[in-house]
């Protein structure tokens, strides 16, 4: 078995090894193009696999690449695309053990590597989704809106990732691939069961995000509603001075002790009265 690593799909090797291997020119322009789905196509010497692995930046965003395997009788061919350092480890492992390993072996190590790294990525997203719900319960924020936001176009672009990984391992089970041996049939339905848990708990963490947004939206609506009963409240203590004052201020003859040394307390008097009937009222619907 030989395996090929292609660092760079616009090596000039990759072209050497189609001619070699006979490879479809369509698959060596996948290999070439960024950002394909995740898929396994037959051919009748050899497998296109497109694998789409995940890593978590420290930043906490998610970066999304391409490994691309020819897997055929005796001859493996894998070319990175932007691969980062985790898959590369991965690789450079299996590959000081390339030797001990048929095709079908190697490529299984290869797809179950990928897919064993999605789990500590929805694990971190689990930890977000439990921090952004204590947040949104406590603090109602543009920012907190803004992660949540944030949160949900990441498990959208997880899920891009998984459905079509899932496809692909389904359409696998179905396939009768010569260079596949019997053993290695339960090892490949074990990758499918992994990325269907994993697509079970996207969809889980989605259904908990939009949970958060509906209690930031809820906790916005909630904050409005005090903002507006402060205000009634206030509103409704200033009618009766108001009313008071635009009567005397309208300066007509024969108003109660318009023409008293002590007009002004008895008004104010009068005004802090009406207040405080309608402070005991108002306290008495439960108001305030």
């Amino acid at each position: 078995m030989e395996w090929h690593r292609i660092i760079d799909p616009n090596d000039p090797e990759l072209d050497r090894l189609a001619a070699t291997y006979k490879l479809h020119p369509l698959h060596i322009e996948d290999c070439r193009h960024r950002d394909e789905i995740a898929k396994i196509e037959e051919q009748p010497a050899y497998l296109f696999v497109v694998l789409k692995p995940v890593e978590k930046l420290q930043d906490g965003t998610i970066a999304i690449s391409d490994l691309d395997i020819f897997a055929g009788k005796d001859f493996v061919i894998t070319v990175e695309e932007g691969c980062h350092e985790r898959v590369r480890g991965l690789l450079a492992q299996l590959q000081s053990k390339a030797a001990s390993l048929r095709p079908d072996e190697l490529f299984h190590r290869i797809a179950d590597g990928v897919v064993d790294a999605y789990f500590p990525i929805l694990d971190h997203f689990d930890n977000t989704i439990d921090q952004l719900e204590d947040r949104v319960l406590q603090n109602v924020s543009p920012d907190v809106l803004s992660e949540i936001f944030e949160t949900k176009r990441r498990l959208i672009e997880m899920r891009r990732v998984l459905v079509p990984t899932r496809d692909a391992f389904a359409h696998l089970q179905r396939s009768q691939q010569p260079f596949i041996q019997a053993d290695m049939w339960p090892y490949f339905r074990d990758i499918y069961d992994h990325i269907a848990r994993d697509l079970d708990m996207v969809e889980m963490q989605r259904d908990l995000v939009s949970g958060c947004l509906d209690i930031y939206l809820s906790g916005v609506a909630n904050r409005t509603n005090q903002v507006m009963k402060v205000l009634t409240v206030l509103g409704t203590l200033a009618l009766p001075s108001l009313v008071i004052s635009s009567i005397y201020g309208m300066n007509i003859k024969g108003l109660p002790a318009v023409d008293s040394p002590h007009a002004i307390v008895m008004i104010v008097s009068v005004m802090i009265a009406f207040i405080s009937v309608l402070l005991a009222i108002l306290k008495y619907f439960g108001w305030w």
